[in-house]
């Protein structure tokens, strides 16, 4: 008589899931039933070539409205490694709950030839019924899993409409005994004094400077997996929170109503309300709108000690001096910012620009003068070559794109030891500090810099005004065409053709006072030659 011919070897692996932590420190808990179910179905199915893979796989305190799960993760990438013929679950709802999320498992499945088993729903996810009745139980787990959600923001609606804390991030000045808050006596006295010193010092980036001198340090938080996170020093967005949190005088705030908190209050009404007022205060208007390319190097340019510089100005005059601002000095960590911590934005953004255009030789390599607005080919050609600039006190570091690596994803520190990075030299001048503005060194007279590139770009105003007058260009949508400009930006240049002869001469002999740019002539030119002798007086 023939043998029959061996089954084919199916390796299972068995996956579990606990939505909460209840019970997990048990010897036997939850997970540990429904894998001692998993591994007796198995046994069963011996004679089918079913074997065990012993890797486990359990999440414990996970909830299945989510892929985002670390056992899962380890689970599916074995799946595509081609480690496992078969998964095992106790029911289907261990897996996932989400109708969105199980499509894109059994496309996984289908890809690597894996299916599944339920041990107490019995289906094949082979046939077209399996998959209709494994359907129909993801949906009643889904709806199951939203109906769960409804009644749990119910009821935290419900609770902190009565005052009584819920749950989340612990308010420093308080800590959490059974699920009730209770005051920290040797916190109370730093959070009164934070609010105390912000209405003394007026300012959070100066509260932040001398916390940190002091060396006092926020509260470690407890995250959900169970790790601490312990900040080394304050930070300008959680301390401003803080300085605002009415949790402090006994309010609960809940989608923007106040209620009674049912928590003990640390700080005076008072006290409180005049912290705010101070804040108002300190609010500024900004009713300037921004042009999206007016700064050239948001989120790309870093100082030398790889903390992230963000766009910041000051005006005087009518006139608005640009610079980046290391975060390092913002967050009042003077000490720790990089030995350029803050440079001028167009001095920046033009020596960057000259750089690529004479490395490139294929555009136009006439400089922008001091102050105008950045034309779209400037921001266009720095985007495309440039992934990181690096700022020092004698040179700027440009690391080319690397298109396999997106901007978000770039490391937190300088990396100027790479042979493709270009190091260009630079020089800058002191910039003011925020909200103060740039006193010039001369200040009746124009350096030479200046000087030449504010005569350079109304020459070029000039002639694109003859052009139009001779026919020889018919309109300012051809000239930013020739130019490789943008067309507003051609138009606002333009009316410097009309500067008034007293104007010119002024500025070719250097006594125009420094400060006049080409963008504050533009912006504010009056036809009158009359009028325009003001800017000389």
């Amino acid at each position: 008589m023939k043998a029959l011919p061996s089954p084919k070897a199916q390796r299972c692996a068995i996956y579990t899931r606990k939505s909460t932590d209840h019970n997990l420190d048990l010897a036997f808990n939850s997970l540990d039933a429904q894998r001692e179910a998993c591994e007796a179905y198995i046994k069963s199915q011996a004679h089918e070539g079913w074997s065990l893979v012993r890797d486990r796989f359990d999440d414990g305190a996970f909830s299945g409205a989510s892929l985002d799960r670390p056992a899962l993760q380890a689970l599916l990438d074995i799946v595509r490694l081609k480690k496992v013929d078969i998964i095992v679950v106790y029911k289907v709802d261990r897996l996932t709950r989400s109708l969105a999320d199980f499509a894109k498992l059994v496309e996984l499945f289908d890809e690597r030839g894996v299916s599944f088993v339920s041990v107490t729903q019995s289906f094949n996810t082979t046939s077209s019924m399996g998959r209709l009745t494994l359907n129909v139980l993801l949906s009643f787990a889904q709806f199951e899993r939203e109906v769960i959600g409804e009644r749990v923001r119910d009821k935290i609606s419900a609770s902190k409409r009565r005052g009584i804390w819920v749950g989340g991030p612990v308010p420093l000045g308080y800590r959490s005994v059974n699920k009730k808050l209770e005051i920290v006596p040797e916190e109370v006295d730093l959070v009164r004094r934070i609010f105390q010193d912000y209405l003394r010092l007026g300012s959070i980036t100066a509260l932040i400077a001398l916390l940190t001198q002091e060396g006092l340090r926020p509260k470690p938080r407890i995250l959900a997996n169970g790790s601490t996170v312990a900040p080394t020093h304050y930070r300008v967005g959680p301390l401003a929170h803080l300085l605002k949190n009415r949790f402090y005088i006994g309010d609960v705030v809940y989608q923007g109503e106040i209620n009674k908190g049912e928590h003990q209050p640390i700080l005076d009404r008072e006290l409180f309300d005049a912290v705010q007022a101070r804040i108002a205060s300190q609010a500024v208007a900004r009713t300037t709108r921004r042009a999206t390319s007016t700064w050239l190097l948001t989120g790309i340019i870093f100082d030398d000690r790889g903390h992230r510089m963000s766009p910041s100005h000051s005006n005087k005059n009518g006139v608005r001096y640009r610079f980046y601002v290391s975060q390092a000095l913002t967050q009042g960590r003077k000490a720790e910012a990089g030995s350029l911590p803050r440079v001028s934005a167009s001095a920046a953004e033009r020596t960057i620009v000259e750089a690529l255009r004479e490395r490139e030789m294929s555009l136009d390599g006439t400089p922008t003068a001091t102050g105008d607005p950045p034309t779209a080919s400037d921001y266009d050609l720095i985007r495309s070559k440039v992934r990181r600039v690096v700022v020092g006190r004698q040179a700027i570091m440009l690391t080319p794109l690397d298109p396999t690596r997106p901007t978000e994803q770039l490391e937190e520190s300088p990396d100027p030891d790479r042979a493709s990075v270009l190091t260009i030299p630079f020089r800058s001048k002191p910039v003011p500090k925020k909200g103060i503005a740039r006193e010039a060194t001369a200040p009746h007279t124009i350096d030479a810099n200046s000087r030449k590139a504010l005569l350079r770009t109304i020459a070029r105003s000039r002639r694109w005004i003859d052009d139009l007058i001779s026919g020889s260009t018919s309109s300012f949508a051809d000239i930013a065409t020739r130019e490789g400009l943008v067309e507003r930006h051609v138009r606002f240049l333009a009316p410097l053709a009309f500067l008034a002869p007293k104007i010119i001469a002024a500025i070719a002999d250097g006594s125009l006072g420094n400060g006049v740019t080409a963008s504050s002539l533009a912006r504010s030119l009056s036809m009158s030659w009359g009028e325009q002798a003001a800017i000389l007086d």
